[in-house]
């Protein structure tokens, strides 16, 4: 546990209840004391935003250790330089630039956790980049990797193909052999989605993925990422091969606009498949459920997330995956750049930097630039 205050002051990103947009504020906040053993304290620089604080915002994520609730700090990853370092500390030292994950808390400019949950950032990483790391990569790779034993021959269906984790699993699905990925977006960001490696693009709100997915390969896939759930989660079981997995990660279909819809979850509540252990025995196929969050507080789980971002860094280096950054927002617009996202127009990444201090947001290469018409369903993680 860090010791005291510093009696400095910083600020942070607080959710100050639930709702919209403007429920988001940068406030002052004591600055963090030394961390205290196995801690490290980080200079934030960027942060990502993922689906996981937009259901926050609205009063539907429950935490590990329980429902979040304001008045607190959102944010998962982050990454920043590493300023001091507790008794026992021996992976990191005092100026190395790192990315790190945590259960919320890191919409700040200071931070103090465990040095086990912060990671080395390679030469040339921005750290932008790295702030894109932790959740959508991670997840991307423990999904694909442990659940979905992902071999080389394979295919894979990735919904939402342009987000951050779609990214990630694109890039991640095509360091394997002859895998074969199809993937769901808008028809305007087909072109970015292709680039990053998806073979087969689906507009998903003027066609229906299943018969897409079946026209080029009749008997389904092998592996189908499901981050919408509902009834497309049925559709998605009966697109697996035999052998095939579904891996449910998301809720994406029971949440639409700033505020939080009850009718709207009830819809995908009451639409969930029941999945029966007989049939799935006789249809050899296997159905998972994952969640990042909930991956920690134990050393085989700790040693997992170790090994992923270990492995992740390699392939960085490698030049096998790179984090699409759509567009970078200072803090004091977190709740404009929650609004982006819920509004489909980034293609990859959206990242928060204390460094940016202007009223607008900053394209990266490819941003998403144009909005989508019609019903296109936001992402998760």
């Amino acid at each position: 546990m860090a010791t005291g205050g510093s009696g400095k002051v910083m600020k942070e990103c607080m959710l100050t209840g639930f709702g919209g947009y403007h429920k988001l504020k940068v406030v002052d906040a004591p600055k963090p004391g030394s961390p205290g053993d196995g801690q490290v304290l980080i200079k934030v620089v960027a942060s990502g935003i993922n689906f996981a604080e937009l259901h926050a915002r609205q009063g539907m994520y429950k935490s590990k250790d329980g429902k979040v609730t304001p008045p607190c700090v959102l944010g998962m990853e982050a990454s920043g330089t590493v300023e001091e370092v507790g008794k026992g500390v021996e992976t990191l030292q005092v100026g190395d630039r790192v990315f790190c994950i945590n259960m919320f808390e890191l919409w700040k400019e200071y931070v103090v956790i465990p040095a086990s949950r912060a990671f080395v950032m390679p030469d040339g990483m921005s750290f932008e980049e790295a702030a894109s790391i932790p959740v959508n990569y991670l997840t991307a790779y423990l999904m694909l990797f442990d659940f979905g034993n992902l071999r080389k021959n394979k295919s894979v269906l990735c919904h939402m193909a342009a987000g951050g984790v779609g990214f990630a699993v694109t890039q991640l699905c095509k360091t394997v052999e002859n895998v074969t990925v199809f993937g769901t977006s808008s028809e305007h960001k087909h072109k970015a989605i292709q680039a990053n490696g998806v073979d087969h693009p689906i507009d998903y709100r003027t066609k229906d993925y299943v018969e897409e997915v079946r026209k080029i390969s009749p008997n389904g896939v092998d592996i189908v990422l499901d981050p919408l759930c509902g009834a497309d989660t049925k559709k998605c079981y009966d697109l697996l091969k035999p052998m095939g997995k579904l891996i449910i990660f998301g809720a994406a279909n029971g949440m639409t606009g700033e505020h939080k819809s009850f009718t709207n979850l009830a819809s995908m509540w009451w639409s969930l498949p029941t999945f029966k252990p007989l049939s799935m025995m006789t249809s050899n196929k296997s159905v998972a459920g994952f969640h990042l969050g909930y991956l920690s507080g134990d050393d085989e789980s700790e040693a997992m997330i170790t090994d992923a971002a270990a492995d992740l860094v390699r392939m960085y280096k490698e030049g096998l995956i790179k984090p699409h950054v759509d567009s970078v927002w200072s803090f004091e617009k977190a709740g404009d750049a929650m609004k982006y996202i819920a509004d489909r127009k980034n293609v990859g990444k959206v990242v928060l930097s204390w460094e940016k201090k202007d009223d607008t947001e900053e394209k990266k290469e490819g941003g998403g630039e144009k909005k989508d018409e019609g019903n296109e369903k936001p992402g998760v993680l």
